[in-house]
C-alpha cells in the first residue's frame, strides 16, 4: 500500500473527501516528524510510539578496502509498535 492508497482507505473509512483525507494524513506526518524532530515522544495508544533515539559514535570498516573509519553519534527516528498493533499483524 503506498500512501495514495492511504488516502483513498481514510476517505472511505471516514467517508470523506480524498482532499480532506489527504490533508489529514500530511498533517499528522508533519506534526509527528516535527514533535520527534524536537525530542518529544509520540504515543499513539494500542497503534505505536515515535520518539528520537541516541546512536552512539562507532568505529566501523570499509568492506572494500577493510580500512577502519569513524562513524559520527547520530539521533535516529525510532518506531515501537503497541499491544493491540502487534495483536492484529500476529493475527495475520
Amino acid at each position: 500500500m503506498n500512501k495514495s492508497d492511504l488516502i483513498e482507505q481514510m476517505a472511505a473509512t471516514a467517508e470523506i473527501s480524498k482532499a480532506a483525507a489527504g490533508k489529514a494524513l500530511d498533517a499528522a506526518i508533519d506534526t509527528i516528524t516535527k514533535a520527534v524532530a524536537s525530542g518529544d515522544t509520540v504515543s499513539l495508544i494500542g497503534f505505536g510510539t515515535f520518539k528520537a533515539s541516541e546512536r552512539a559514535a562507532r568505529e566501523g570498516k570499509n568492506p572494500k578496502t577493510g580500512e577502519k573509519l569513524s562513524i559520527a553519534a547520530t539521533t535516529v527516528p525510532k518506531f515501537s509498535a503497541g499491544a493491540n498493533f502487534k495483536a492484529a499483524v500476529a493475527k495475520k
